[in-house]
């Protein structure tokens, strides 16, 4: 029996000894997070208000850029690098420092330890925590002040509640080939030496493998990896005239390993190319006013400019701009925290697009029809999981995507919360958003739908648009082509629209059978979020555009020097 007794001890040893070394190690960075926040809810200084909530999220990212133009490589480096954000909120849920002009994070976007060695990483997480628990308390005190004498009549807590989330993802290096990207990279710039309209030309490459660590007071503990790789082109021209035509193309994907071959990117780039020419020898576009067809891309690139942005419901932060928002000393609501900005504020319940068309933003969606999509993720930046969400069903608006800071008709958040935000708290933004239609034509009809109804109100033509700036530049037509009645195409340039907004999507006519992915760096403050609508082509009726009369640049005096050597 001993004997057996002393099998059996060795045996648990081994077990032991073998669970141990399958248990993942533990995160040094986390471990400080977790360790820090922790301890610092506990302090107290006396003679300030407690904090009731701290969050620390650490940025880590390690990059990849190379820049060509004409064939020689103009710009190339590699970065490492960690940013840290520590949001201190004192009070309690309801009133705190946040939603006030001052704000209550202290963001610091560069000088954090790329290295996880423990005591360093608290020290450093110290400090910040430090210096943003003295901006909570200030802005805490002024706020508090401000409003002494304001009638709140419309009252939403500061901040909203959340199941803290737990979700540990494998955060991994750069892995890239960098002598073959700058190769690659080179010979696409060299394209646009081929064009002598084009004045100005670069091919960048941009990769990025990274992610973001968080933890806070409430228990969440996340490491979200976030990977992202694009390819980007750009030219630009002067017409007789002296005005400026651009185009661009950005290809992206999760990791460089998924960007296009060089067949297809040489195709992009040279597709560039040809556009830029092109409307160099365009003709200047006149103002119009009718049905405009968006074709292809530019189908999807509306919805991400026109509707997606207005999806995210920003709350005004007392003191800000416009006499503090909302509710000063007028009232209104706490300092301006019922007040938000958009063109959908308020439409709840109303109708904003055809009753045919259904809106929904889903982060949990990998791949769309064995593409993976570019909007994907599975935990936000405030901690919280998110879900498909429902945005309009059948025409009608239903909600919004959401953070944790409350805005009218909506107190918690639904996990949307990927950009700052004015007052230091969090801005939300669409991930990958589709848009879909249950009354749709074949794609290829929708041309002879224009033509059908410029005959029909005797116009002279129609106007197609291929492809939009956004979000590059202002949400203008890139590509725009006059549509005569017998089928005829020409391409103008240094067209606008006027009054082009939400309230115009009523105005859908037709919607194709197709559906074209967009995917854009949705950018706000220095920070992106990795975007991906999904949407058809689309007839809308009696939209208006005009030609500015800017002043042009003058064209070069000395004509350009020959490439070749």
């Amino acid at each position: 029996m001993r004997r057996l007794a002393i099998c059996a001890a060795a045996l648990a040893g081994a077990l032991m000894i073998w669970a141990q070394a399958q248990a993942p190690a533990p995160d040094p960075l986390l471990q400080a997070m977790r360790d820090e926040v922790e301890r610092s809810l506990k302090l107290t200084v006396a003679g300030t208000e407690a904090p009731y909530f701290i969050q620390s999220l650490v940025d880590d990212e390690d990059n990849f850029t190379v820049s060509a133009s004409l064939g020689g490589v103009v710009a190339r480096r590699h970065n490492r690098f960690r940013g840290a954000e520590v949001q201190v909120r004192v009070g309690d849920y309801k009133f705190d420092n946040t939603n006030f002009a001052g704000g209550f994070s202290l963001r610091a976007n560069s000088g954090f330890p790329v290295e996880n060695y423990y005591p360093v990483l608290r020290r450093f997480l110290w400090l910040q925590t430090d210096a943003a628990y003295k901006l909570a308390v200030e802005a805490f005190s002024r706020k508090r002040a401000a409003l002494r004498n304001v009638t709140q009549n419309d009252e939403l807590n500061d901040f909203a509640h959340a199941d803290p989330a737990h979700y540990l993802g494998t955060i991994q290096r750069m892995a890239i080939d960098e002598d073959d990207w700058t190769s690659r990279v080179r010979a696409l710039s060299a394209i646009f030496a081929q064009f002598p309209e084009i004045e100005d030309s670069t091919v960048d490459l941009d990769a990025s493998a990274g992610g973001f660590y968080l933890a806070n007071t409430e228990g969440a503990e996340v490491r979200e990896p976030e990977n992202v790789s694009f390819l980007r082109a750009r030219a630009s021209a002067q017409a007789s005239d002296g005005m400026t035509v651009r185009a661009g193309v950005a290809l992206y994907a999760l990791d460089a390993a998924r960007l296009p071959g060089d067949a297809e990117a040489t195709r992009a780039v040279t597709e560039v190319a040809r556009d830029v020419a092109a409307l160099a020898h365009a003709p200047k576009g006149e103002d119009y006013t009718g049905p405009v067809l968006f074709e292809g891309e530019a189908g999807a690139q509306v919805f991400a400019e026109v509707l997606g942005r207005n999806l995210a419901p920003v709350r005004r932060p007392l003191g800000g701009p416009a006499g503090g928002g909302r509710g000063g000393a007028t009232g209104g609501g706490r300092g301006g925290a019922a007040a938000a900005t958009g063109e959908l504020e308020g439409r709840i319940g109303a109708r904003v697009l055809p009753d045919s068309f259904d809106v929904v933003d889903d982060p949990t969606q990998k791949e769309w029809r064995g593409r993976p999509l570019f909007g994907s993720y599975d935990v936000d930046r405030e901690g919280v999981v998110p879900k498909p969400l429902h945005l309009i069903e059948k025409g009608v608006l239903k909600g919004f995507v959401l953070t944790r800071q409350p805005v009218r008709g909506f107190e918690g958040s639904n996990g949307r919360a990927r950009l700052p935000a004015a007052g230091g708290g969090s801005g939300a933004a669409i991930s990958n958003l589709f848009v879909v239609s249950s009354d749709t034509v074949p794609a290829g009809e929708l041309k002879k739908n224009l033509i059908g109804l410029i005959q029909a109100r005797s116009k002279p033509y129609g106007i197609l648009v291929r492809k939009m700036s956004y979000p590059t530049g202002s949400a203008a037509p890139a590509l725009v082509y006059k549509v005569f009645p017998d089928g005829r195409e020409e391409l103008v340039r240094g067209l606008r629209f006027r009054n082009f907004n939400v309230r115009s999507l009523k105005d859908i006519l037709a919607a194709g059978d197709d559906s074209q992915v967009f995917e854009f760096m949705n950018s706000q403050a220095g920070f992106s979020a990795e975007t991906c609508v999904v949407a058809p082509s689309i007839l809308i009726d009696d939209l208006e555009l005009y030609a500015p009369e800017d002043e042009q640049p003058k064209l070069p005096v000395v004509p350009p020097p020959e490439l070749t050597r």
